[in-house]
């Protein structure tokens, strides 16, 4: 017999929590979500949990700023620390095409009253003295960016969503989706049936795959990004921010007692979430090269995840032409934990309400790739 529900969530990750818990807050009626393995095992549970304001189009400022509305005041909403630690971000430019672009994304930021300051070699090598400055032109730094738990923030929008009424299936994978004359009709998993007037896919790399079951082409590939992590390692008594050696695509942050560092991002899609030996020697090379003192640091562990890659590097969200009650969420590119909060709160308002209010989402539509309208930023070479 069909279990009926008047929303389902395909995807048990951050995004797909996020959208489950606002829909609940906004008493959407029944809310079931379907994970096809255990909550967060997917890019949620391998993602570093950057969070920033440093970008370079106006719809990720507006998504940031947004999300970090419901981090600062995270534990209060939901009972659970999310260890927002705002170490800053500092992105370093090694050339004057990175110098041009960073002053002009200080100038946008600015206009959103982003506190981030545009720092010279000389003031750099005053505050960072473990740095190698051979070839730094410059940077910019912002106080409020940083970086939270992945879990922490799962396991908080998780638990309020059970709290408010939202099924949770787990071990669920979704087999086939129901359209008939233009519309969804609900889904399948392999044990059963669910009908609905409203499915989202937040199925993160795996968007694609969704959307096939629909007849719907999303242009999502998942894309492998290795991260290590050094033994416990003194460096410096100073705080260091999230440090981004931009013209290499490469980051190192303290992590507990060591630090961690980014590895390479896959260029050729795939699933593959195993680590090699060439990605950590790649890591420790930049690392040397940037922190030379890192000469004697040791590498004690590592993992990999995976980004869902849009073309633009943009997220794709909003409604589906031709298929009304398919809701996609999905393509964030490495961004999708940290605007996770917005994400939840735009797509509820657009199926409870017709349309997005926070944000106007528009230019996020999947449409936007047949058009030609994609939206580029220079700061999407750097991934978190």
């Amino acid at each position: 017999m069909k279990q009926v529900a008047d929303i389902i969530i395909i995807g048990g990750g951050v995004i797909g929590l996020s959208i489950a818990y606002h829909l609940s807050q906004r008493k959407a009626g029944k809310i079931i979500l379907l994970e096809k393995g255990q909550l967060g095992e997917g890019s949620t549970s391998r993602c570093v949990g950057g969070i920033r304001t440093q970008f370079s189009t106006e719809i990720n400022i507006r998504f940031s700023l947004e999300s970090i509305k419901t981090f600062d005041h995270f534990e209060e909403e939901f009972g659970v620390n999310p260890e927002f630690r705002k170490i800053g971000y500092f992105f370093l430019a090694t050339t004057e095409q990175e110098v041009e672009t960073f002053k002009g994304n200080v100038i946008l930021q600015k206009r959103f009253g982003i506190p981030v300051k545009w720092l010279d070699a000389d003031e750099i090598r005053k505050r960072c003295t473990y740095l190698r400055m051979d070839d730094i032109l410059g940077g910019t730094f912002c106080a409020w960016d940083g970086y939270a738990g992945p879990s922490e923030v799962l396991s908080g929008f998780a638990g309020a969503a059970k709290r408010t009424g939202v099924r949770i299936h787990e071990a669920a994978e979704v087999k086939e989706i129901g359209v008939e004359h233009g519309k969804v009709t609900g889904v399948r998993t392999s044990r059963e049936e669910f009908s609905s007037p409203v499915v989202v896919n937040s199925g993160g790399p795996y968007a694609s795959l969704i959307g096939e079951m629909a007849g719907l082409r999303i242009p999502v590939k998942p894309l492998r990004r290795q991260v290590f992590v050094t033994a416990p390692f003194h460096l410096t008594d100073q705080t260091i921010p999230l440090t981004i050696d931009f013209h290499r695509g490469w980051y190192f942050r303290r992590e507990v007692d060591g630090f961690l560092l980014s590895g390479p991002l896959d260029k050729e899609p795939s699933f593959n979430t195993n680590t090699d030996y060439e990605a950590m020697v790649e890591a420790s090379e930049n690392a040397i090269y940037r922190v030379p003192a890192m000469e004697k640091a040791r590498i004690a562990r590592g993992w990999a995840g995976l980004y869902e890659i849009s073309p633009d590097n943009h997220a794709i969200l909003g409604k589906v032409p031709g298929i009304q009650g398919f809701i996609l969420a999905n393509g964030f590119s490495g961004h999708g934990f940290q605007h996770s909060p917005a994400v939840g709160k735009v797509i509820s308002e657009l199926i409870l309400d017709g349309k997005a209010t926070s944000i106007d989402i528009s230019s996020l539509s999947i449409e936007r790739f047949e058009k030609g309208e994609l939206l580029l930023e220079p700061m999407t070479a750097f991934k978190e």
